[in-house]
């Protein structure tokens, strides 16, 4: 089945807006690029700070709600829709729920072709960056460096703690169909 969406999951800071921006340049068609952050940028900023909606804890621990989710599903089935309608998405996503995450996308995605994409990053590395980026709360790269691969299937892994973005992209887009 030709690849549709590739969906890469990893914690803050891991790298994964750096791959996408590679993945653009070096895969011979043009790929739309969505990422979480698109999501909450877009959000009323009431939503930001509320319960219901997407709350950053002082310790960098995200919470959502139920507001959020709702936002959230019909995001996910846009996107898919797009894809359906012919784009090609590359998808730039932190799986706050592990498993439960994958399969609100996996439900929505369910007749495409998805390239799965786990991009980890060793947590003191990513917190490094973290601090030197200076748009995110203190203690999200760390807390998140792990939990978001939790009981997630990858077609495929990269690491950028000691690999560039474009190299990432290179093996990412050898695996595209």
């Amino acid at each position: 089945m030709t690849t549709q969406v590739i969906v890469l999951n990893g914690g803050s800071s891991s790298g994964k807006s750096g791959i996408v921006r590679c993945l653009q340049a070096v895969l011979p068609d043009p790929w739309l690029a969505f990422g979480c952050d698109t999501l909450v940028d877009a959000m009323p900023a009431s939503m930001r700070t509320a319960s219901e909606g997407i709350e950053f804890a002082a310790d960098g621990e995200v919470t959502v709600g139920p507001e959020f989710r709702t936002l959230e599903a019909a995001w996910i089935e846009g996107i898919a829709a797009m894809a359906r309608a012919g784009a090609r998405v590359v998808v730039d996503e932190v799986f706050l729920g592990g498993a439960a995450s994958q399969a609100r996308w996996q439900k929505a995605l369910g007749d495409l072709g998805v390239l799965w994409v786990g991009v980890r990053c060793d947590s003191a590395v990513a917190a490094g960056r973290e601090t030197a980026r200076g748009d995110r709360i203190a203690g999200m790269a760390a807390s998140q460096a792990e939990m978001v691969h939790r009981g997630v299937l990858y077609d495929m892994e990269v690491d950028t703690t000691r690999t560039e973005s474009l190299e990432c992209a290179r093996a990412i887009a050898a695996h595209v169909d």
